[in-house]
């Protein structure tokens, strides 16, 4: 677990299945990553994708919860999602970022990623990346603010994507 001023960073649980399909069935939420809201499948997989990296890759993704009443923010964490993206992002922990509506522009999001990136760089992992759809400029506010570079573009599902990049900061 990781806390913050203001969140809790904890492992996903079955009881954060219904608050996680909520937020990713929610077409706000999702415009800008898949533009199709998850079904309660689609959800589920998902759940068990994130308790999954932890044990292969020794990180994963974090349920955000408030440290004040436990409400459901959304998630934050790492992952080698093994995209058919060009150029490669070469096993690098890619960063992602995902917040309940209600969460929008409150400053979870770049409290979260930065606790996580801290934890990250407390094991040595000397590079992280990302990829940003060049129209969502909240989540681009979010990674310069945490460190993250524009490294180029990139070739995701035939659409152009930014490829940002962000290097430990003690190297």
């Amino acid at each position: 677990m990781i806390e913050t001023k203001r969140l809790c960073l904890s492992l996903h649980q079955m009881t954060d299945f219904h608050d996680l399909h909520t937020m990713w069935s929610d077409p706000d939420v999702v415009r800008h990553i898949s533009c199709v809201p998850s079904s309660e499948q689609e959800c589920w997989f998902r759940l068990l994708r994130y308790r999954g990296l932890w044990d292969l890759l020794g990180y994963g993704y974090w349920c955000v919860r408030t440290k004040a009443d436990g409400r459901y923010v959304g998630d934050v964490g790492f992952a080698d999602w093994k995209r058919d993206i060009e150029p490669s992002l070469d096993a690098a922990p890619e960063a992602g970022w995902v917040l309940a509506r209600w969460a929008h522009g409150k400053g979870f999001a770049t409290e979260a990623l930065q606790a996580a990136l801290a934890w990250m760089d407390g094991r040595g992992v000397d590079r992280t990346v990302c990829i940003i759809a060049p129209e969502h400029a909240t989540s681009c506010r979010v990674a310069e603010k945490c460190g993250y570079f524009l490294k180029g573009s990139a070739c995701f599902r035939a659409e152009q994507t930014l490829l940002l990049q962000r290097k430990r900061d003690d190297r």
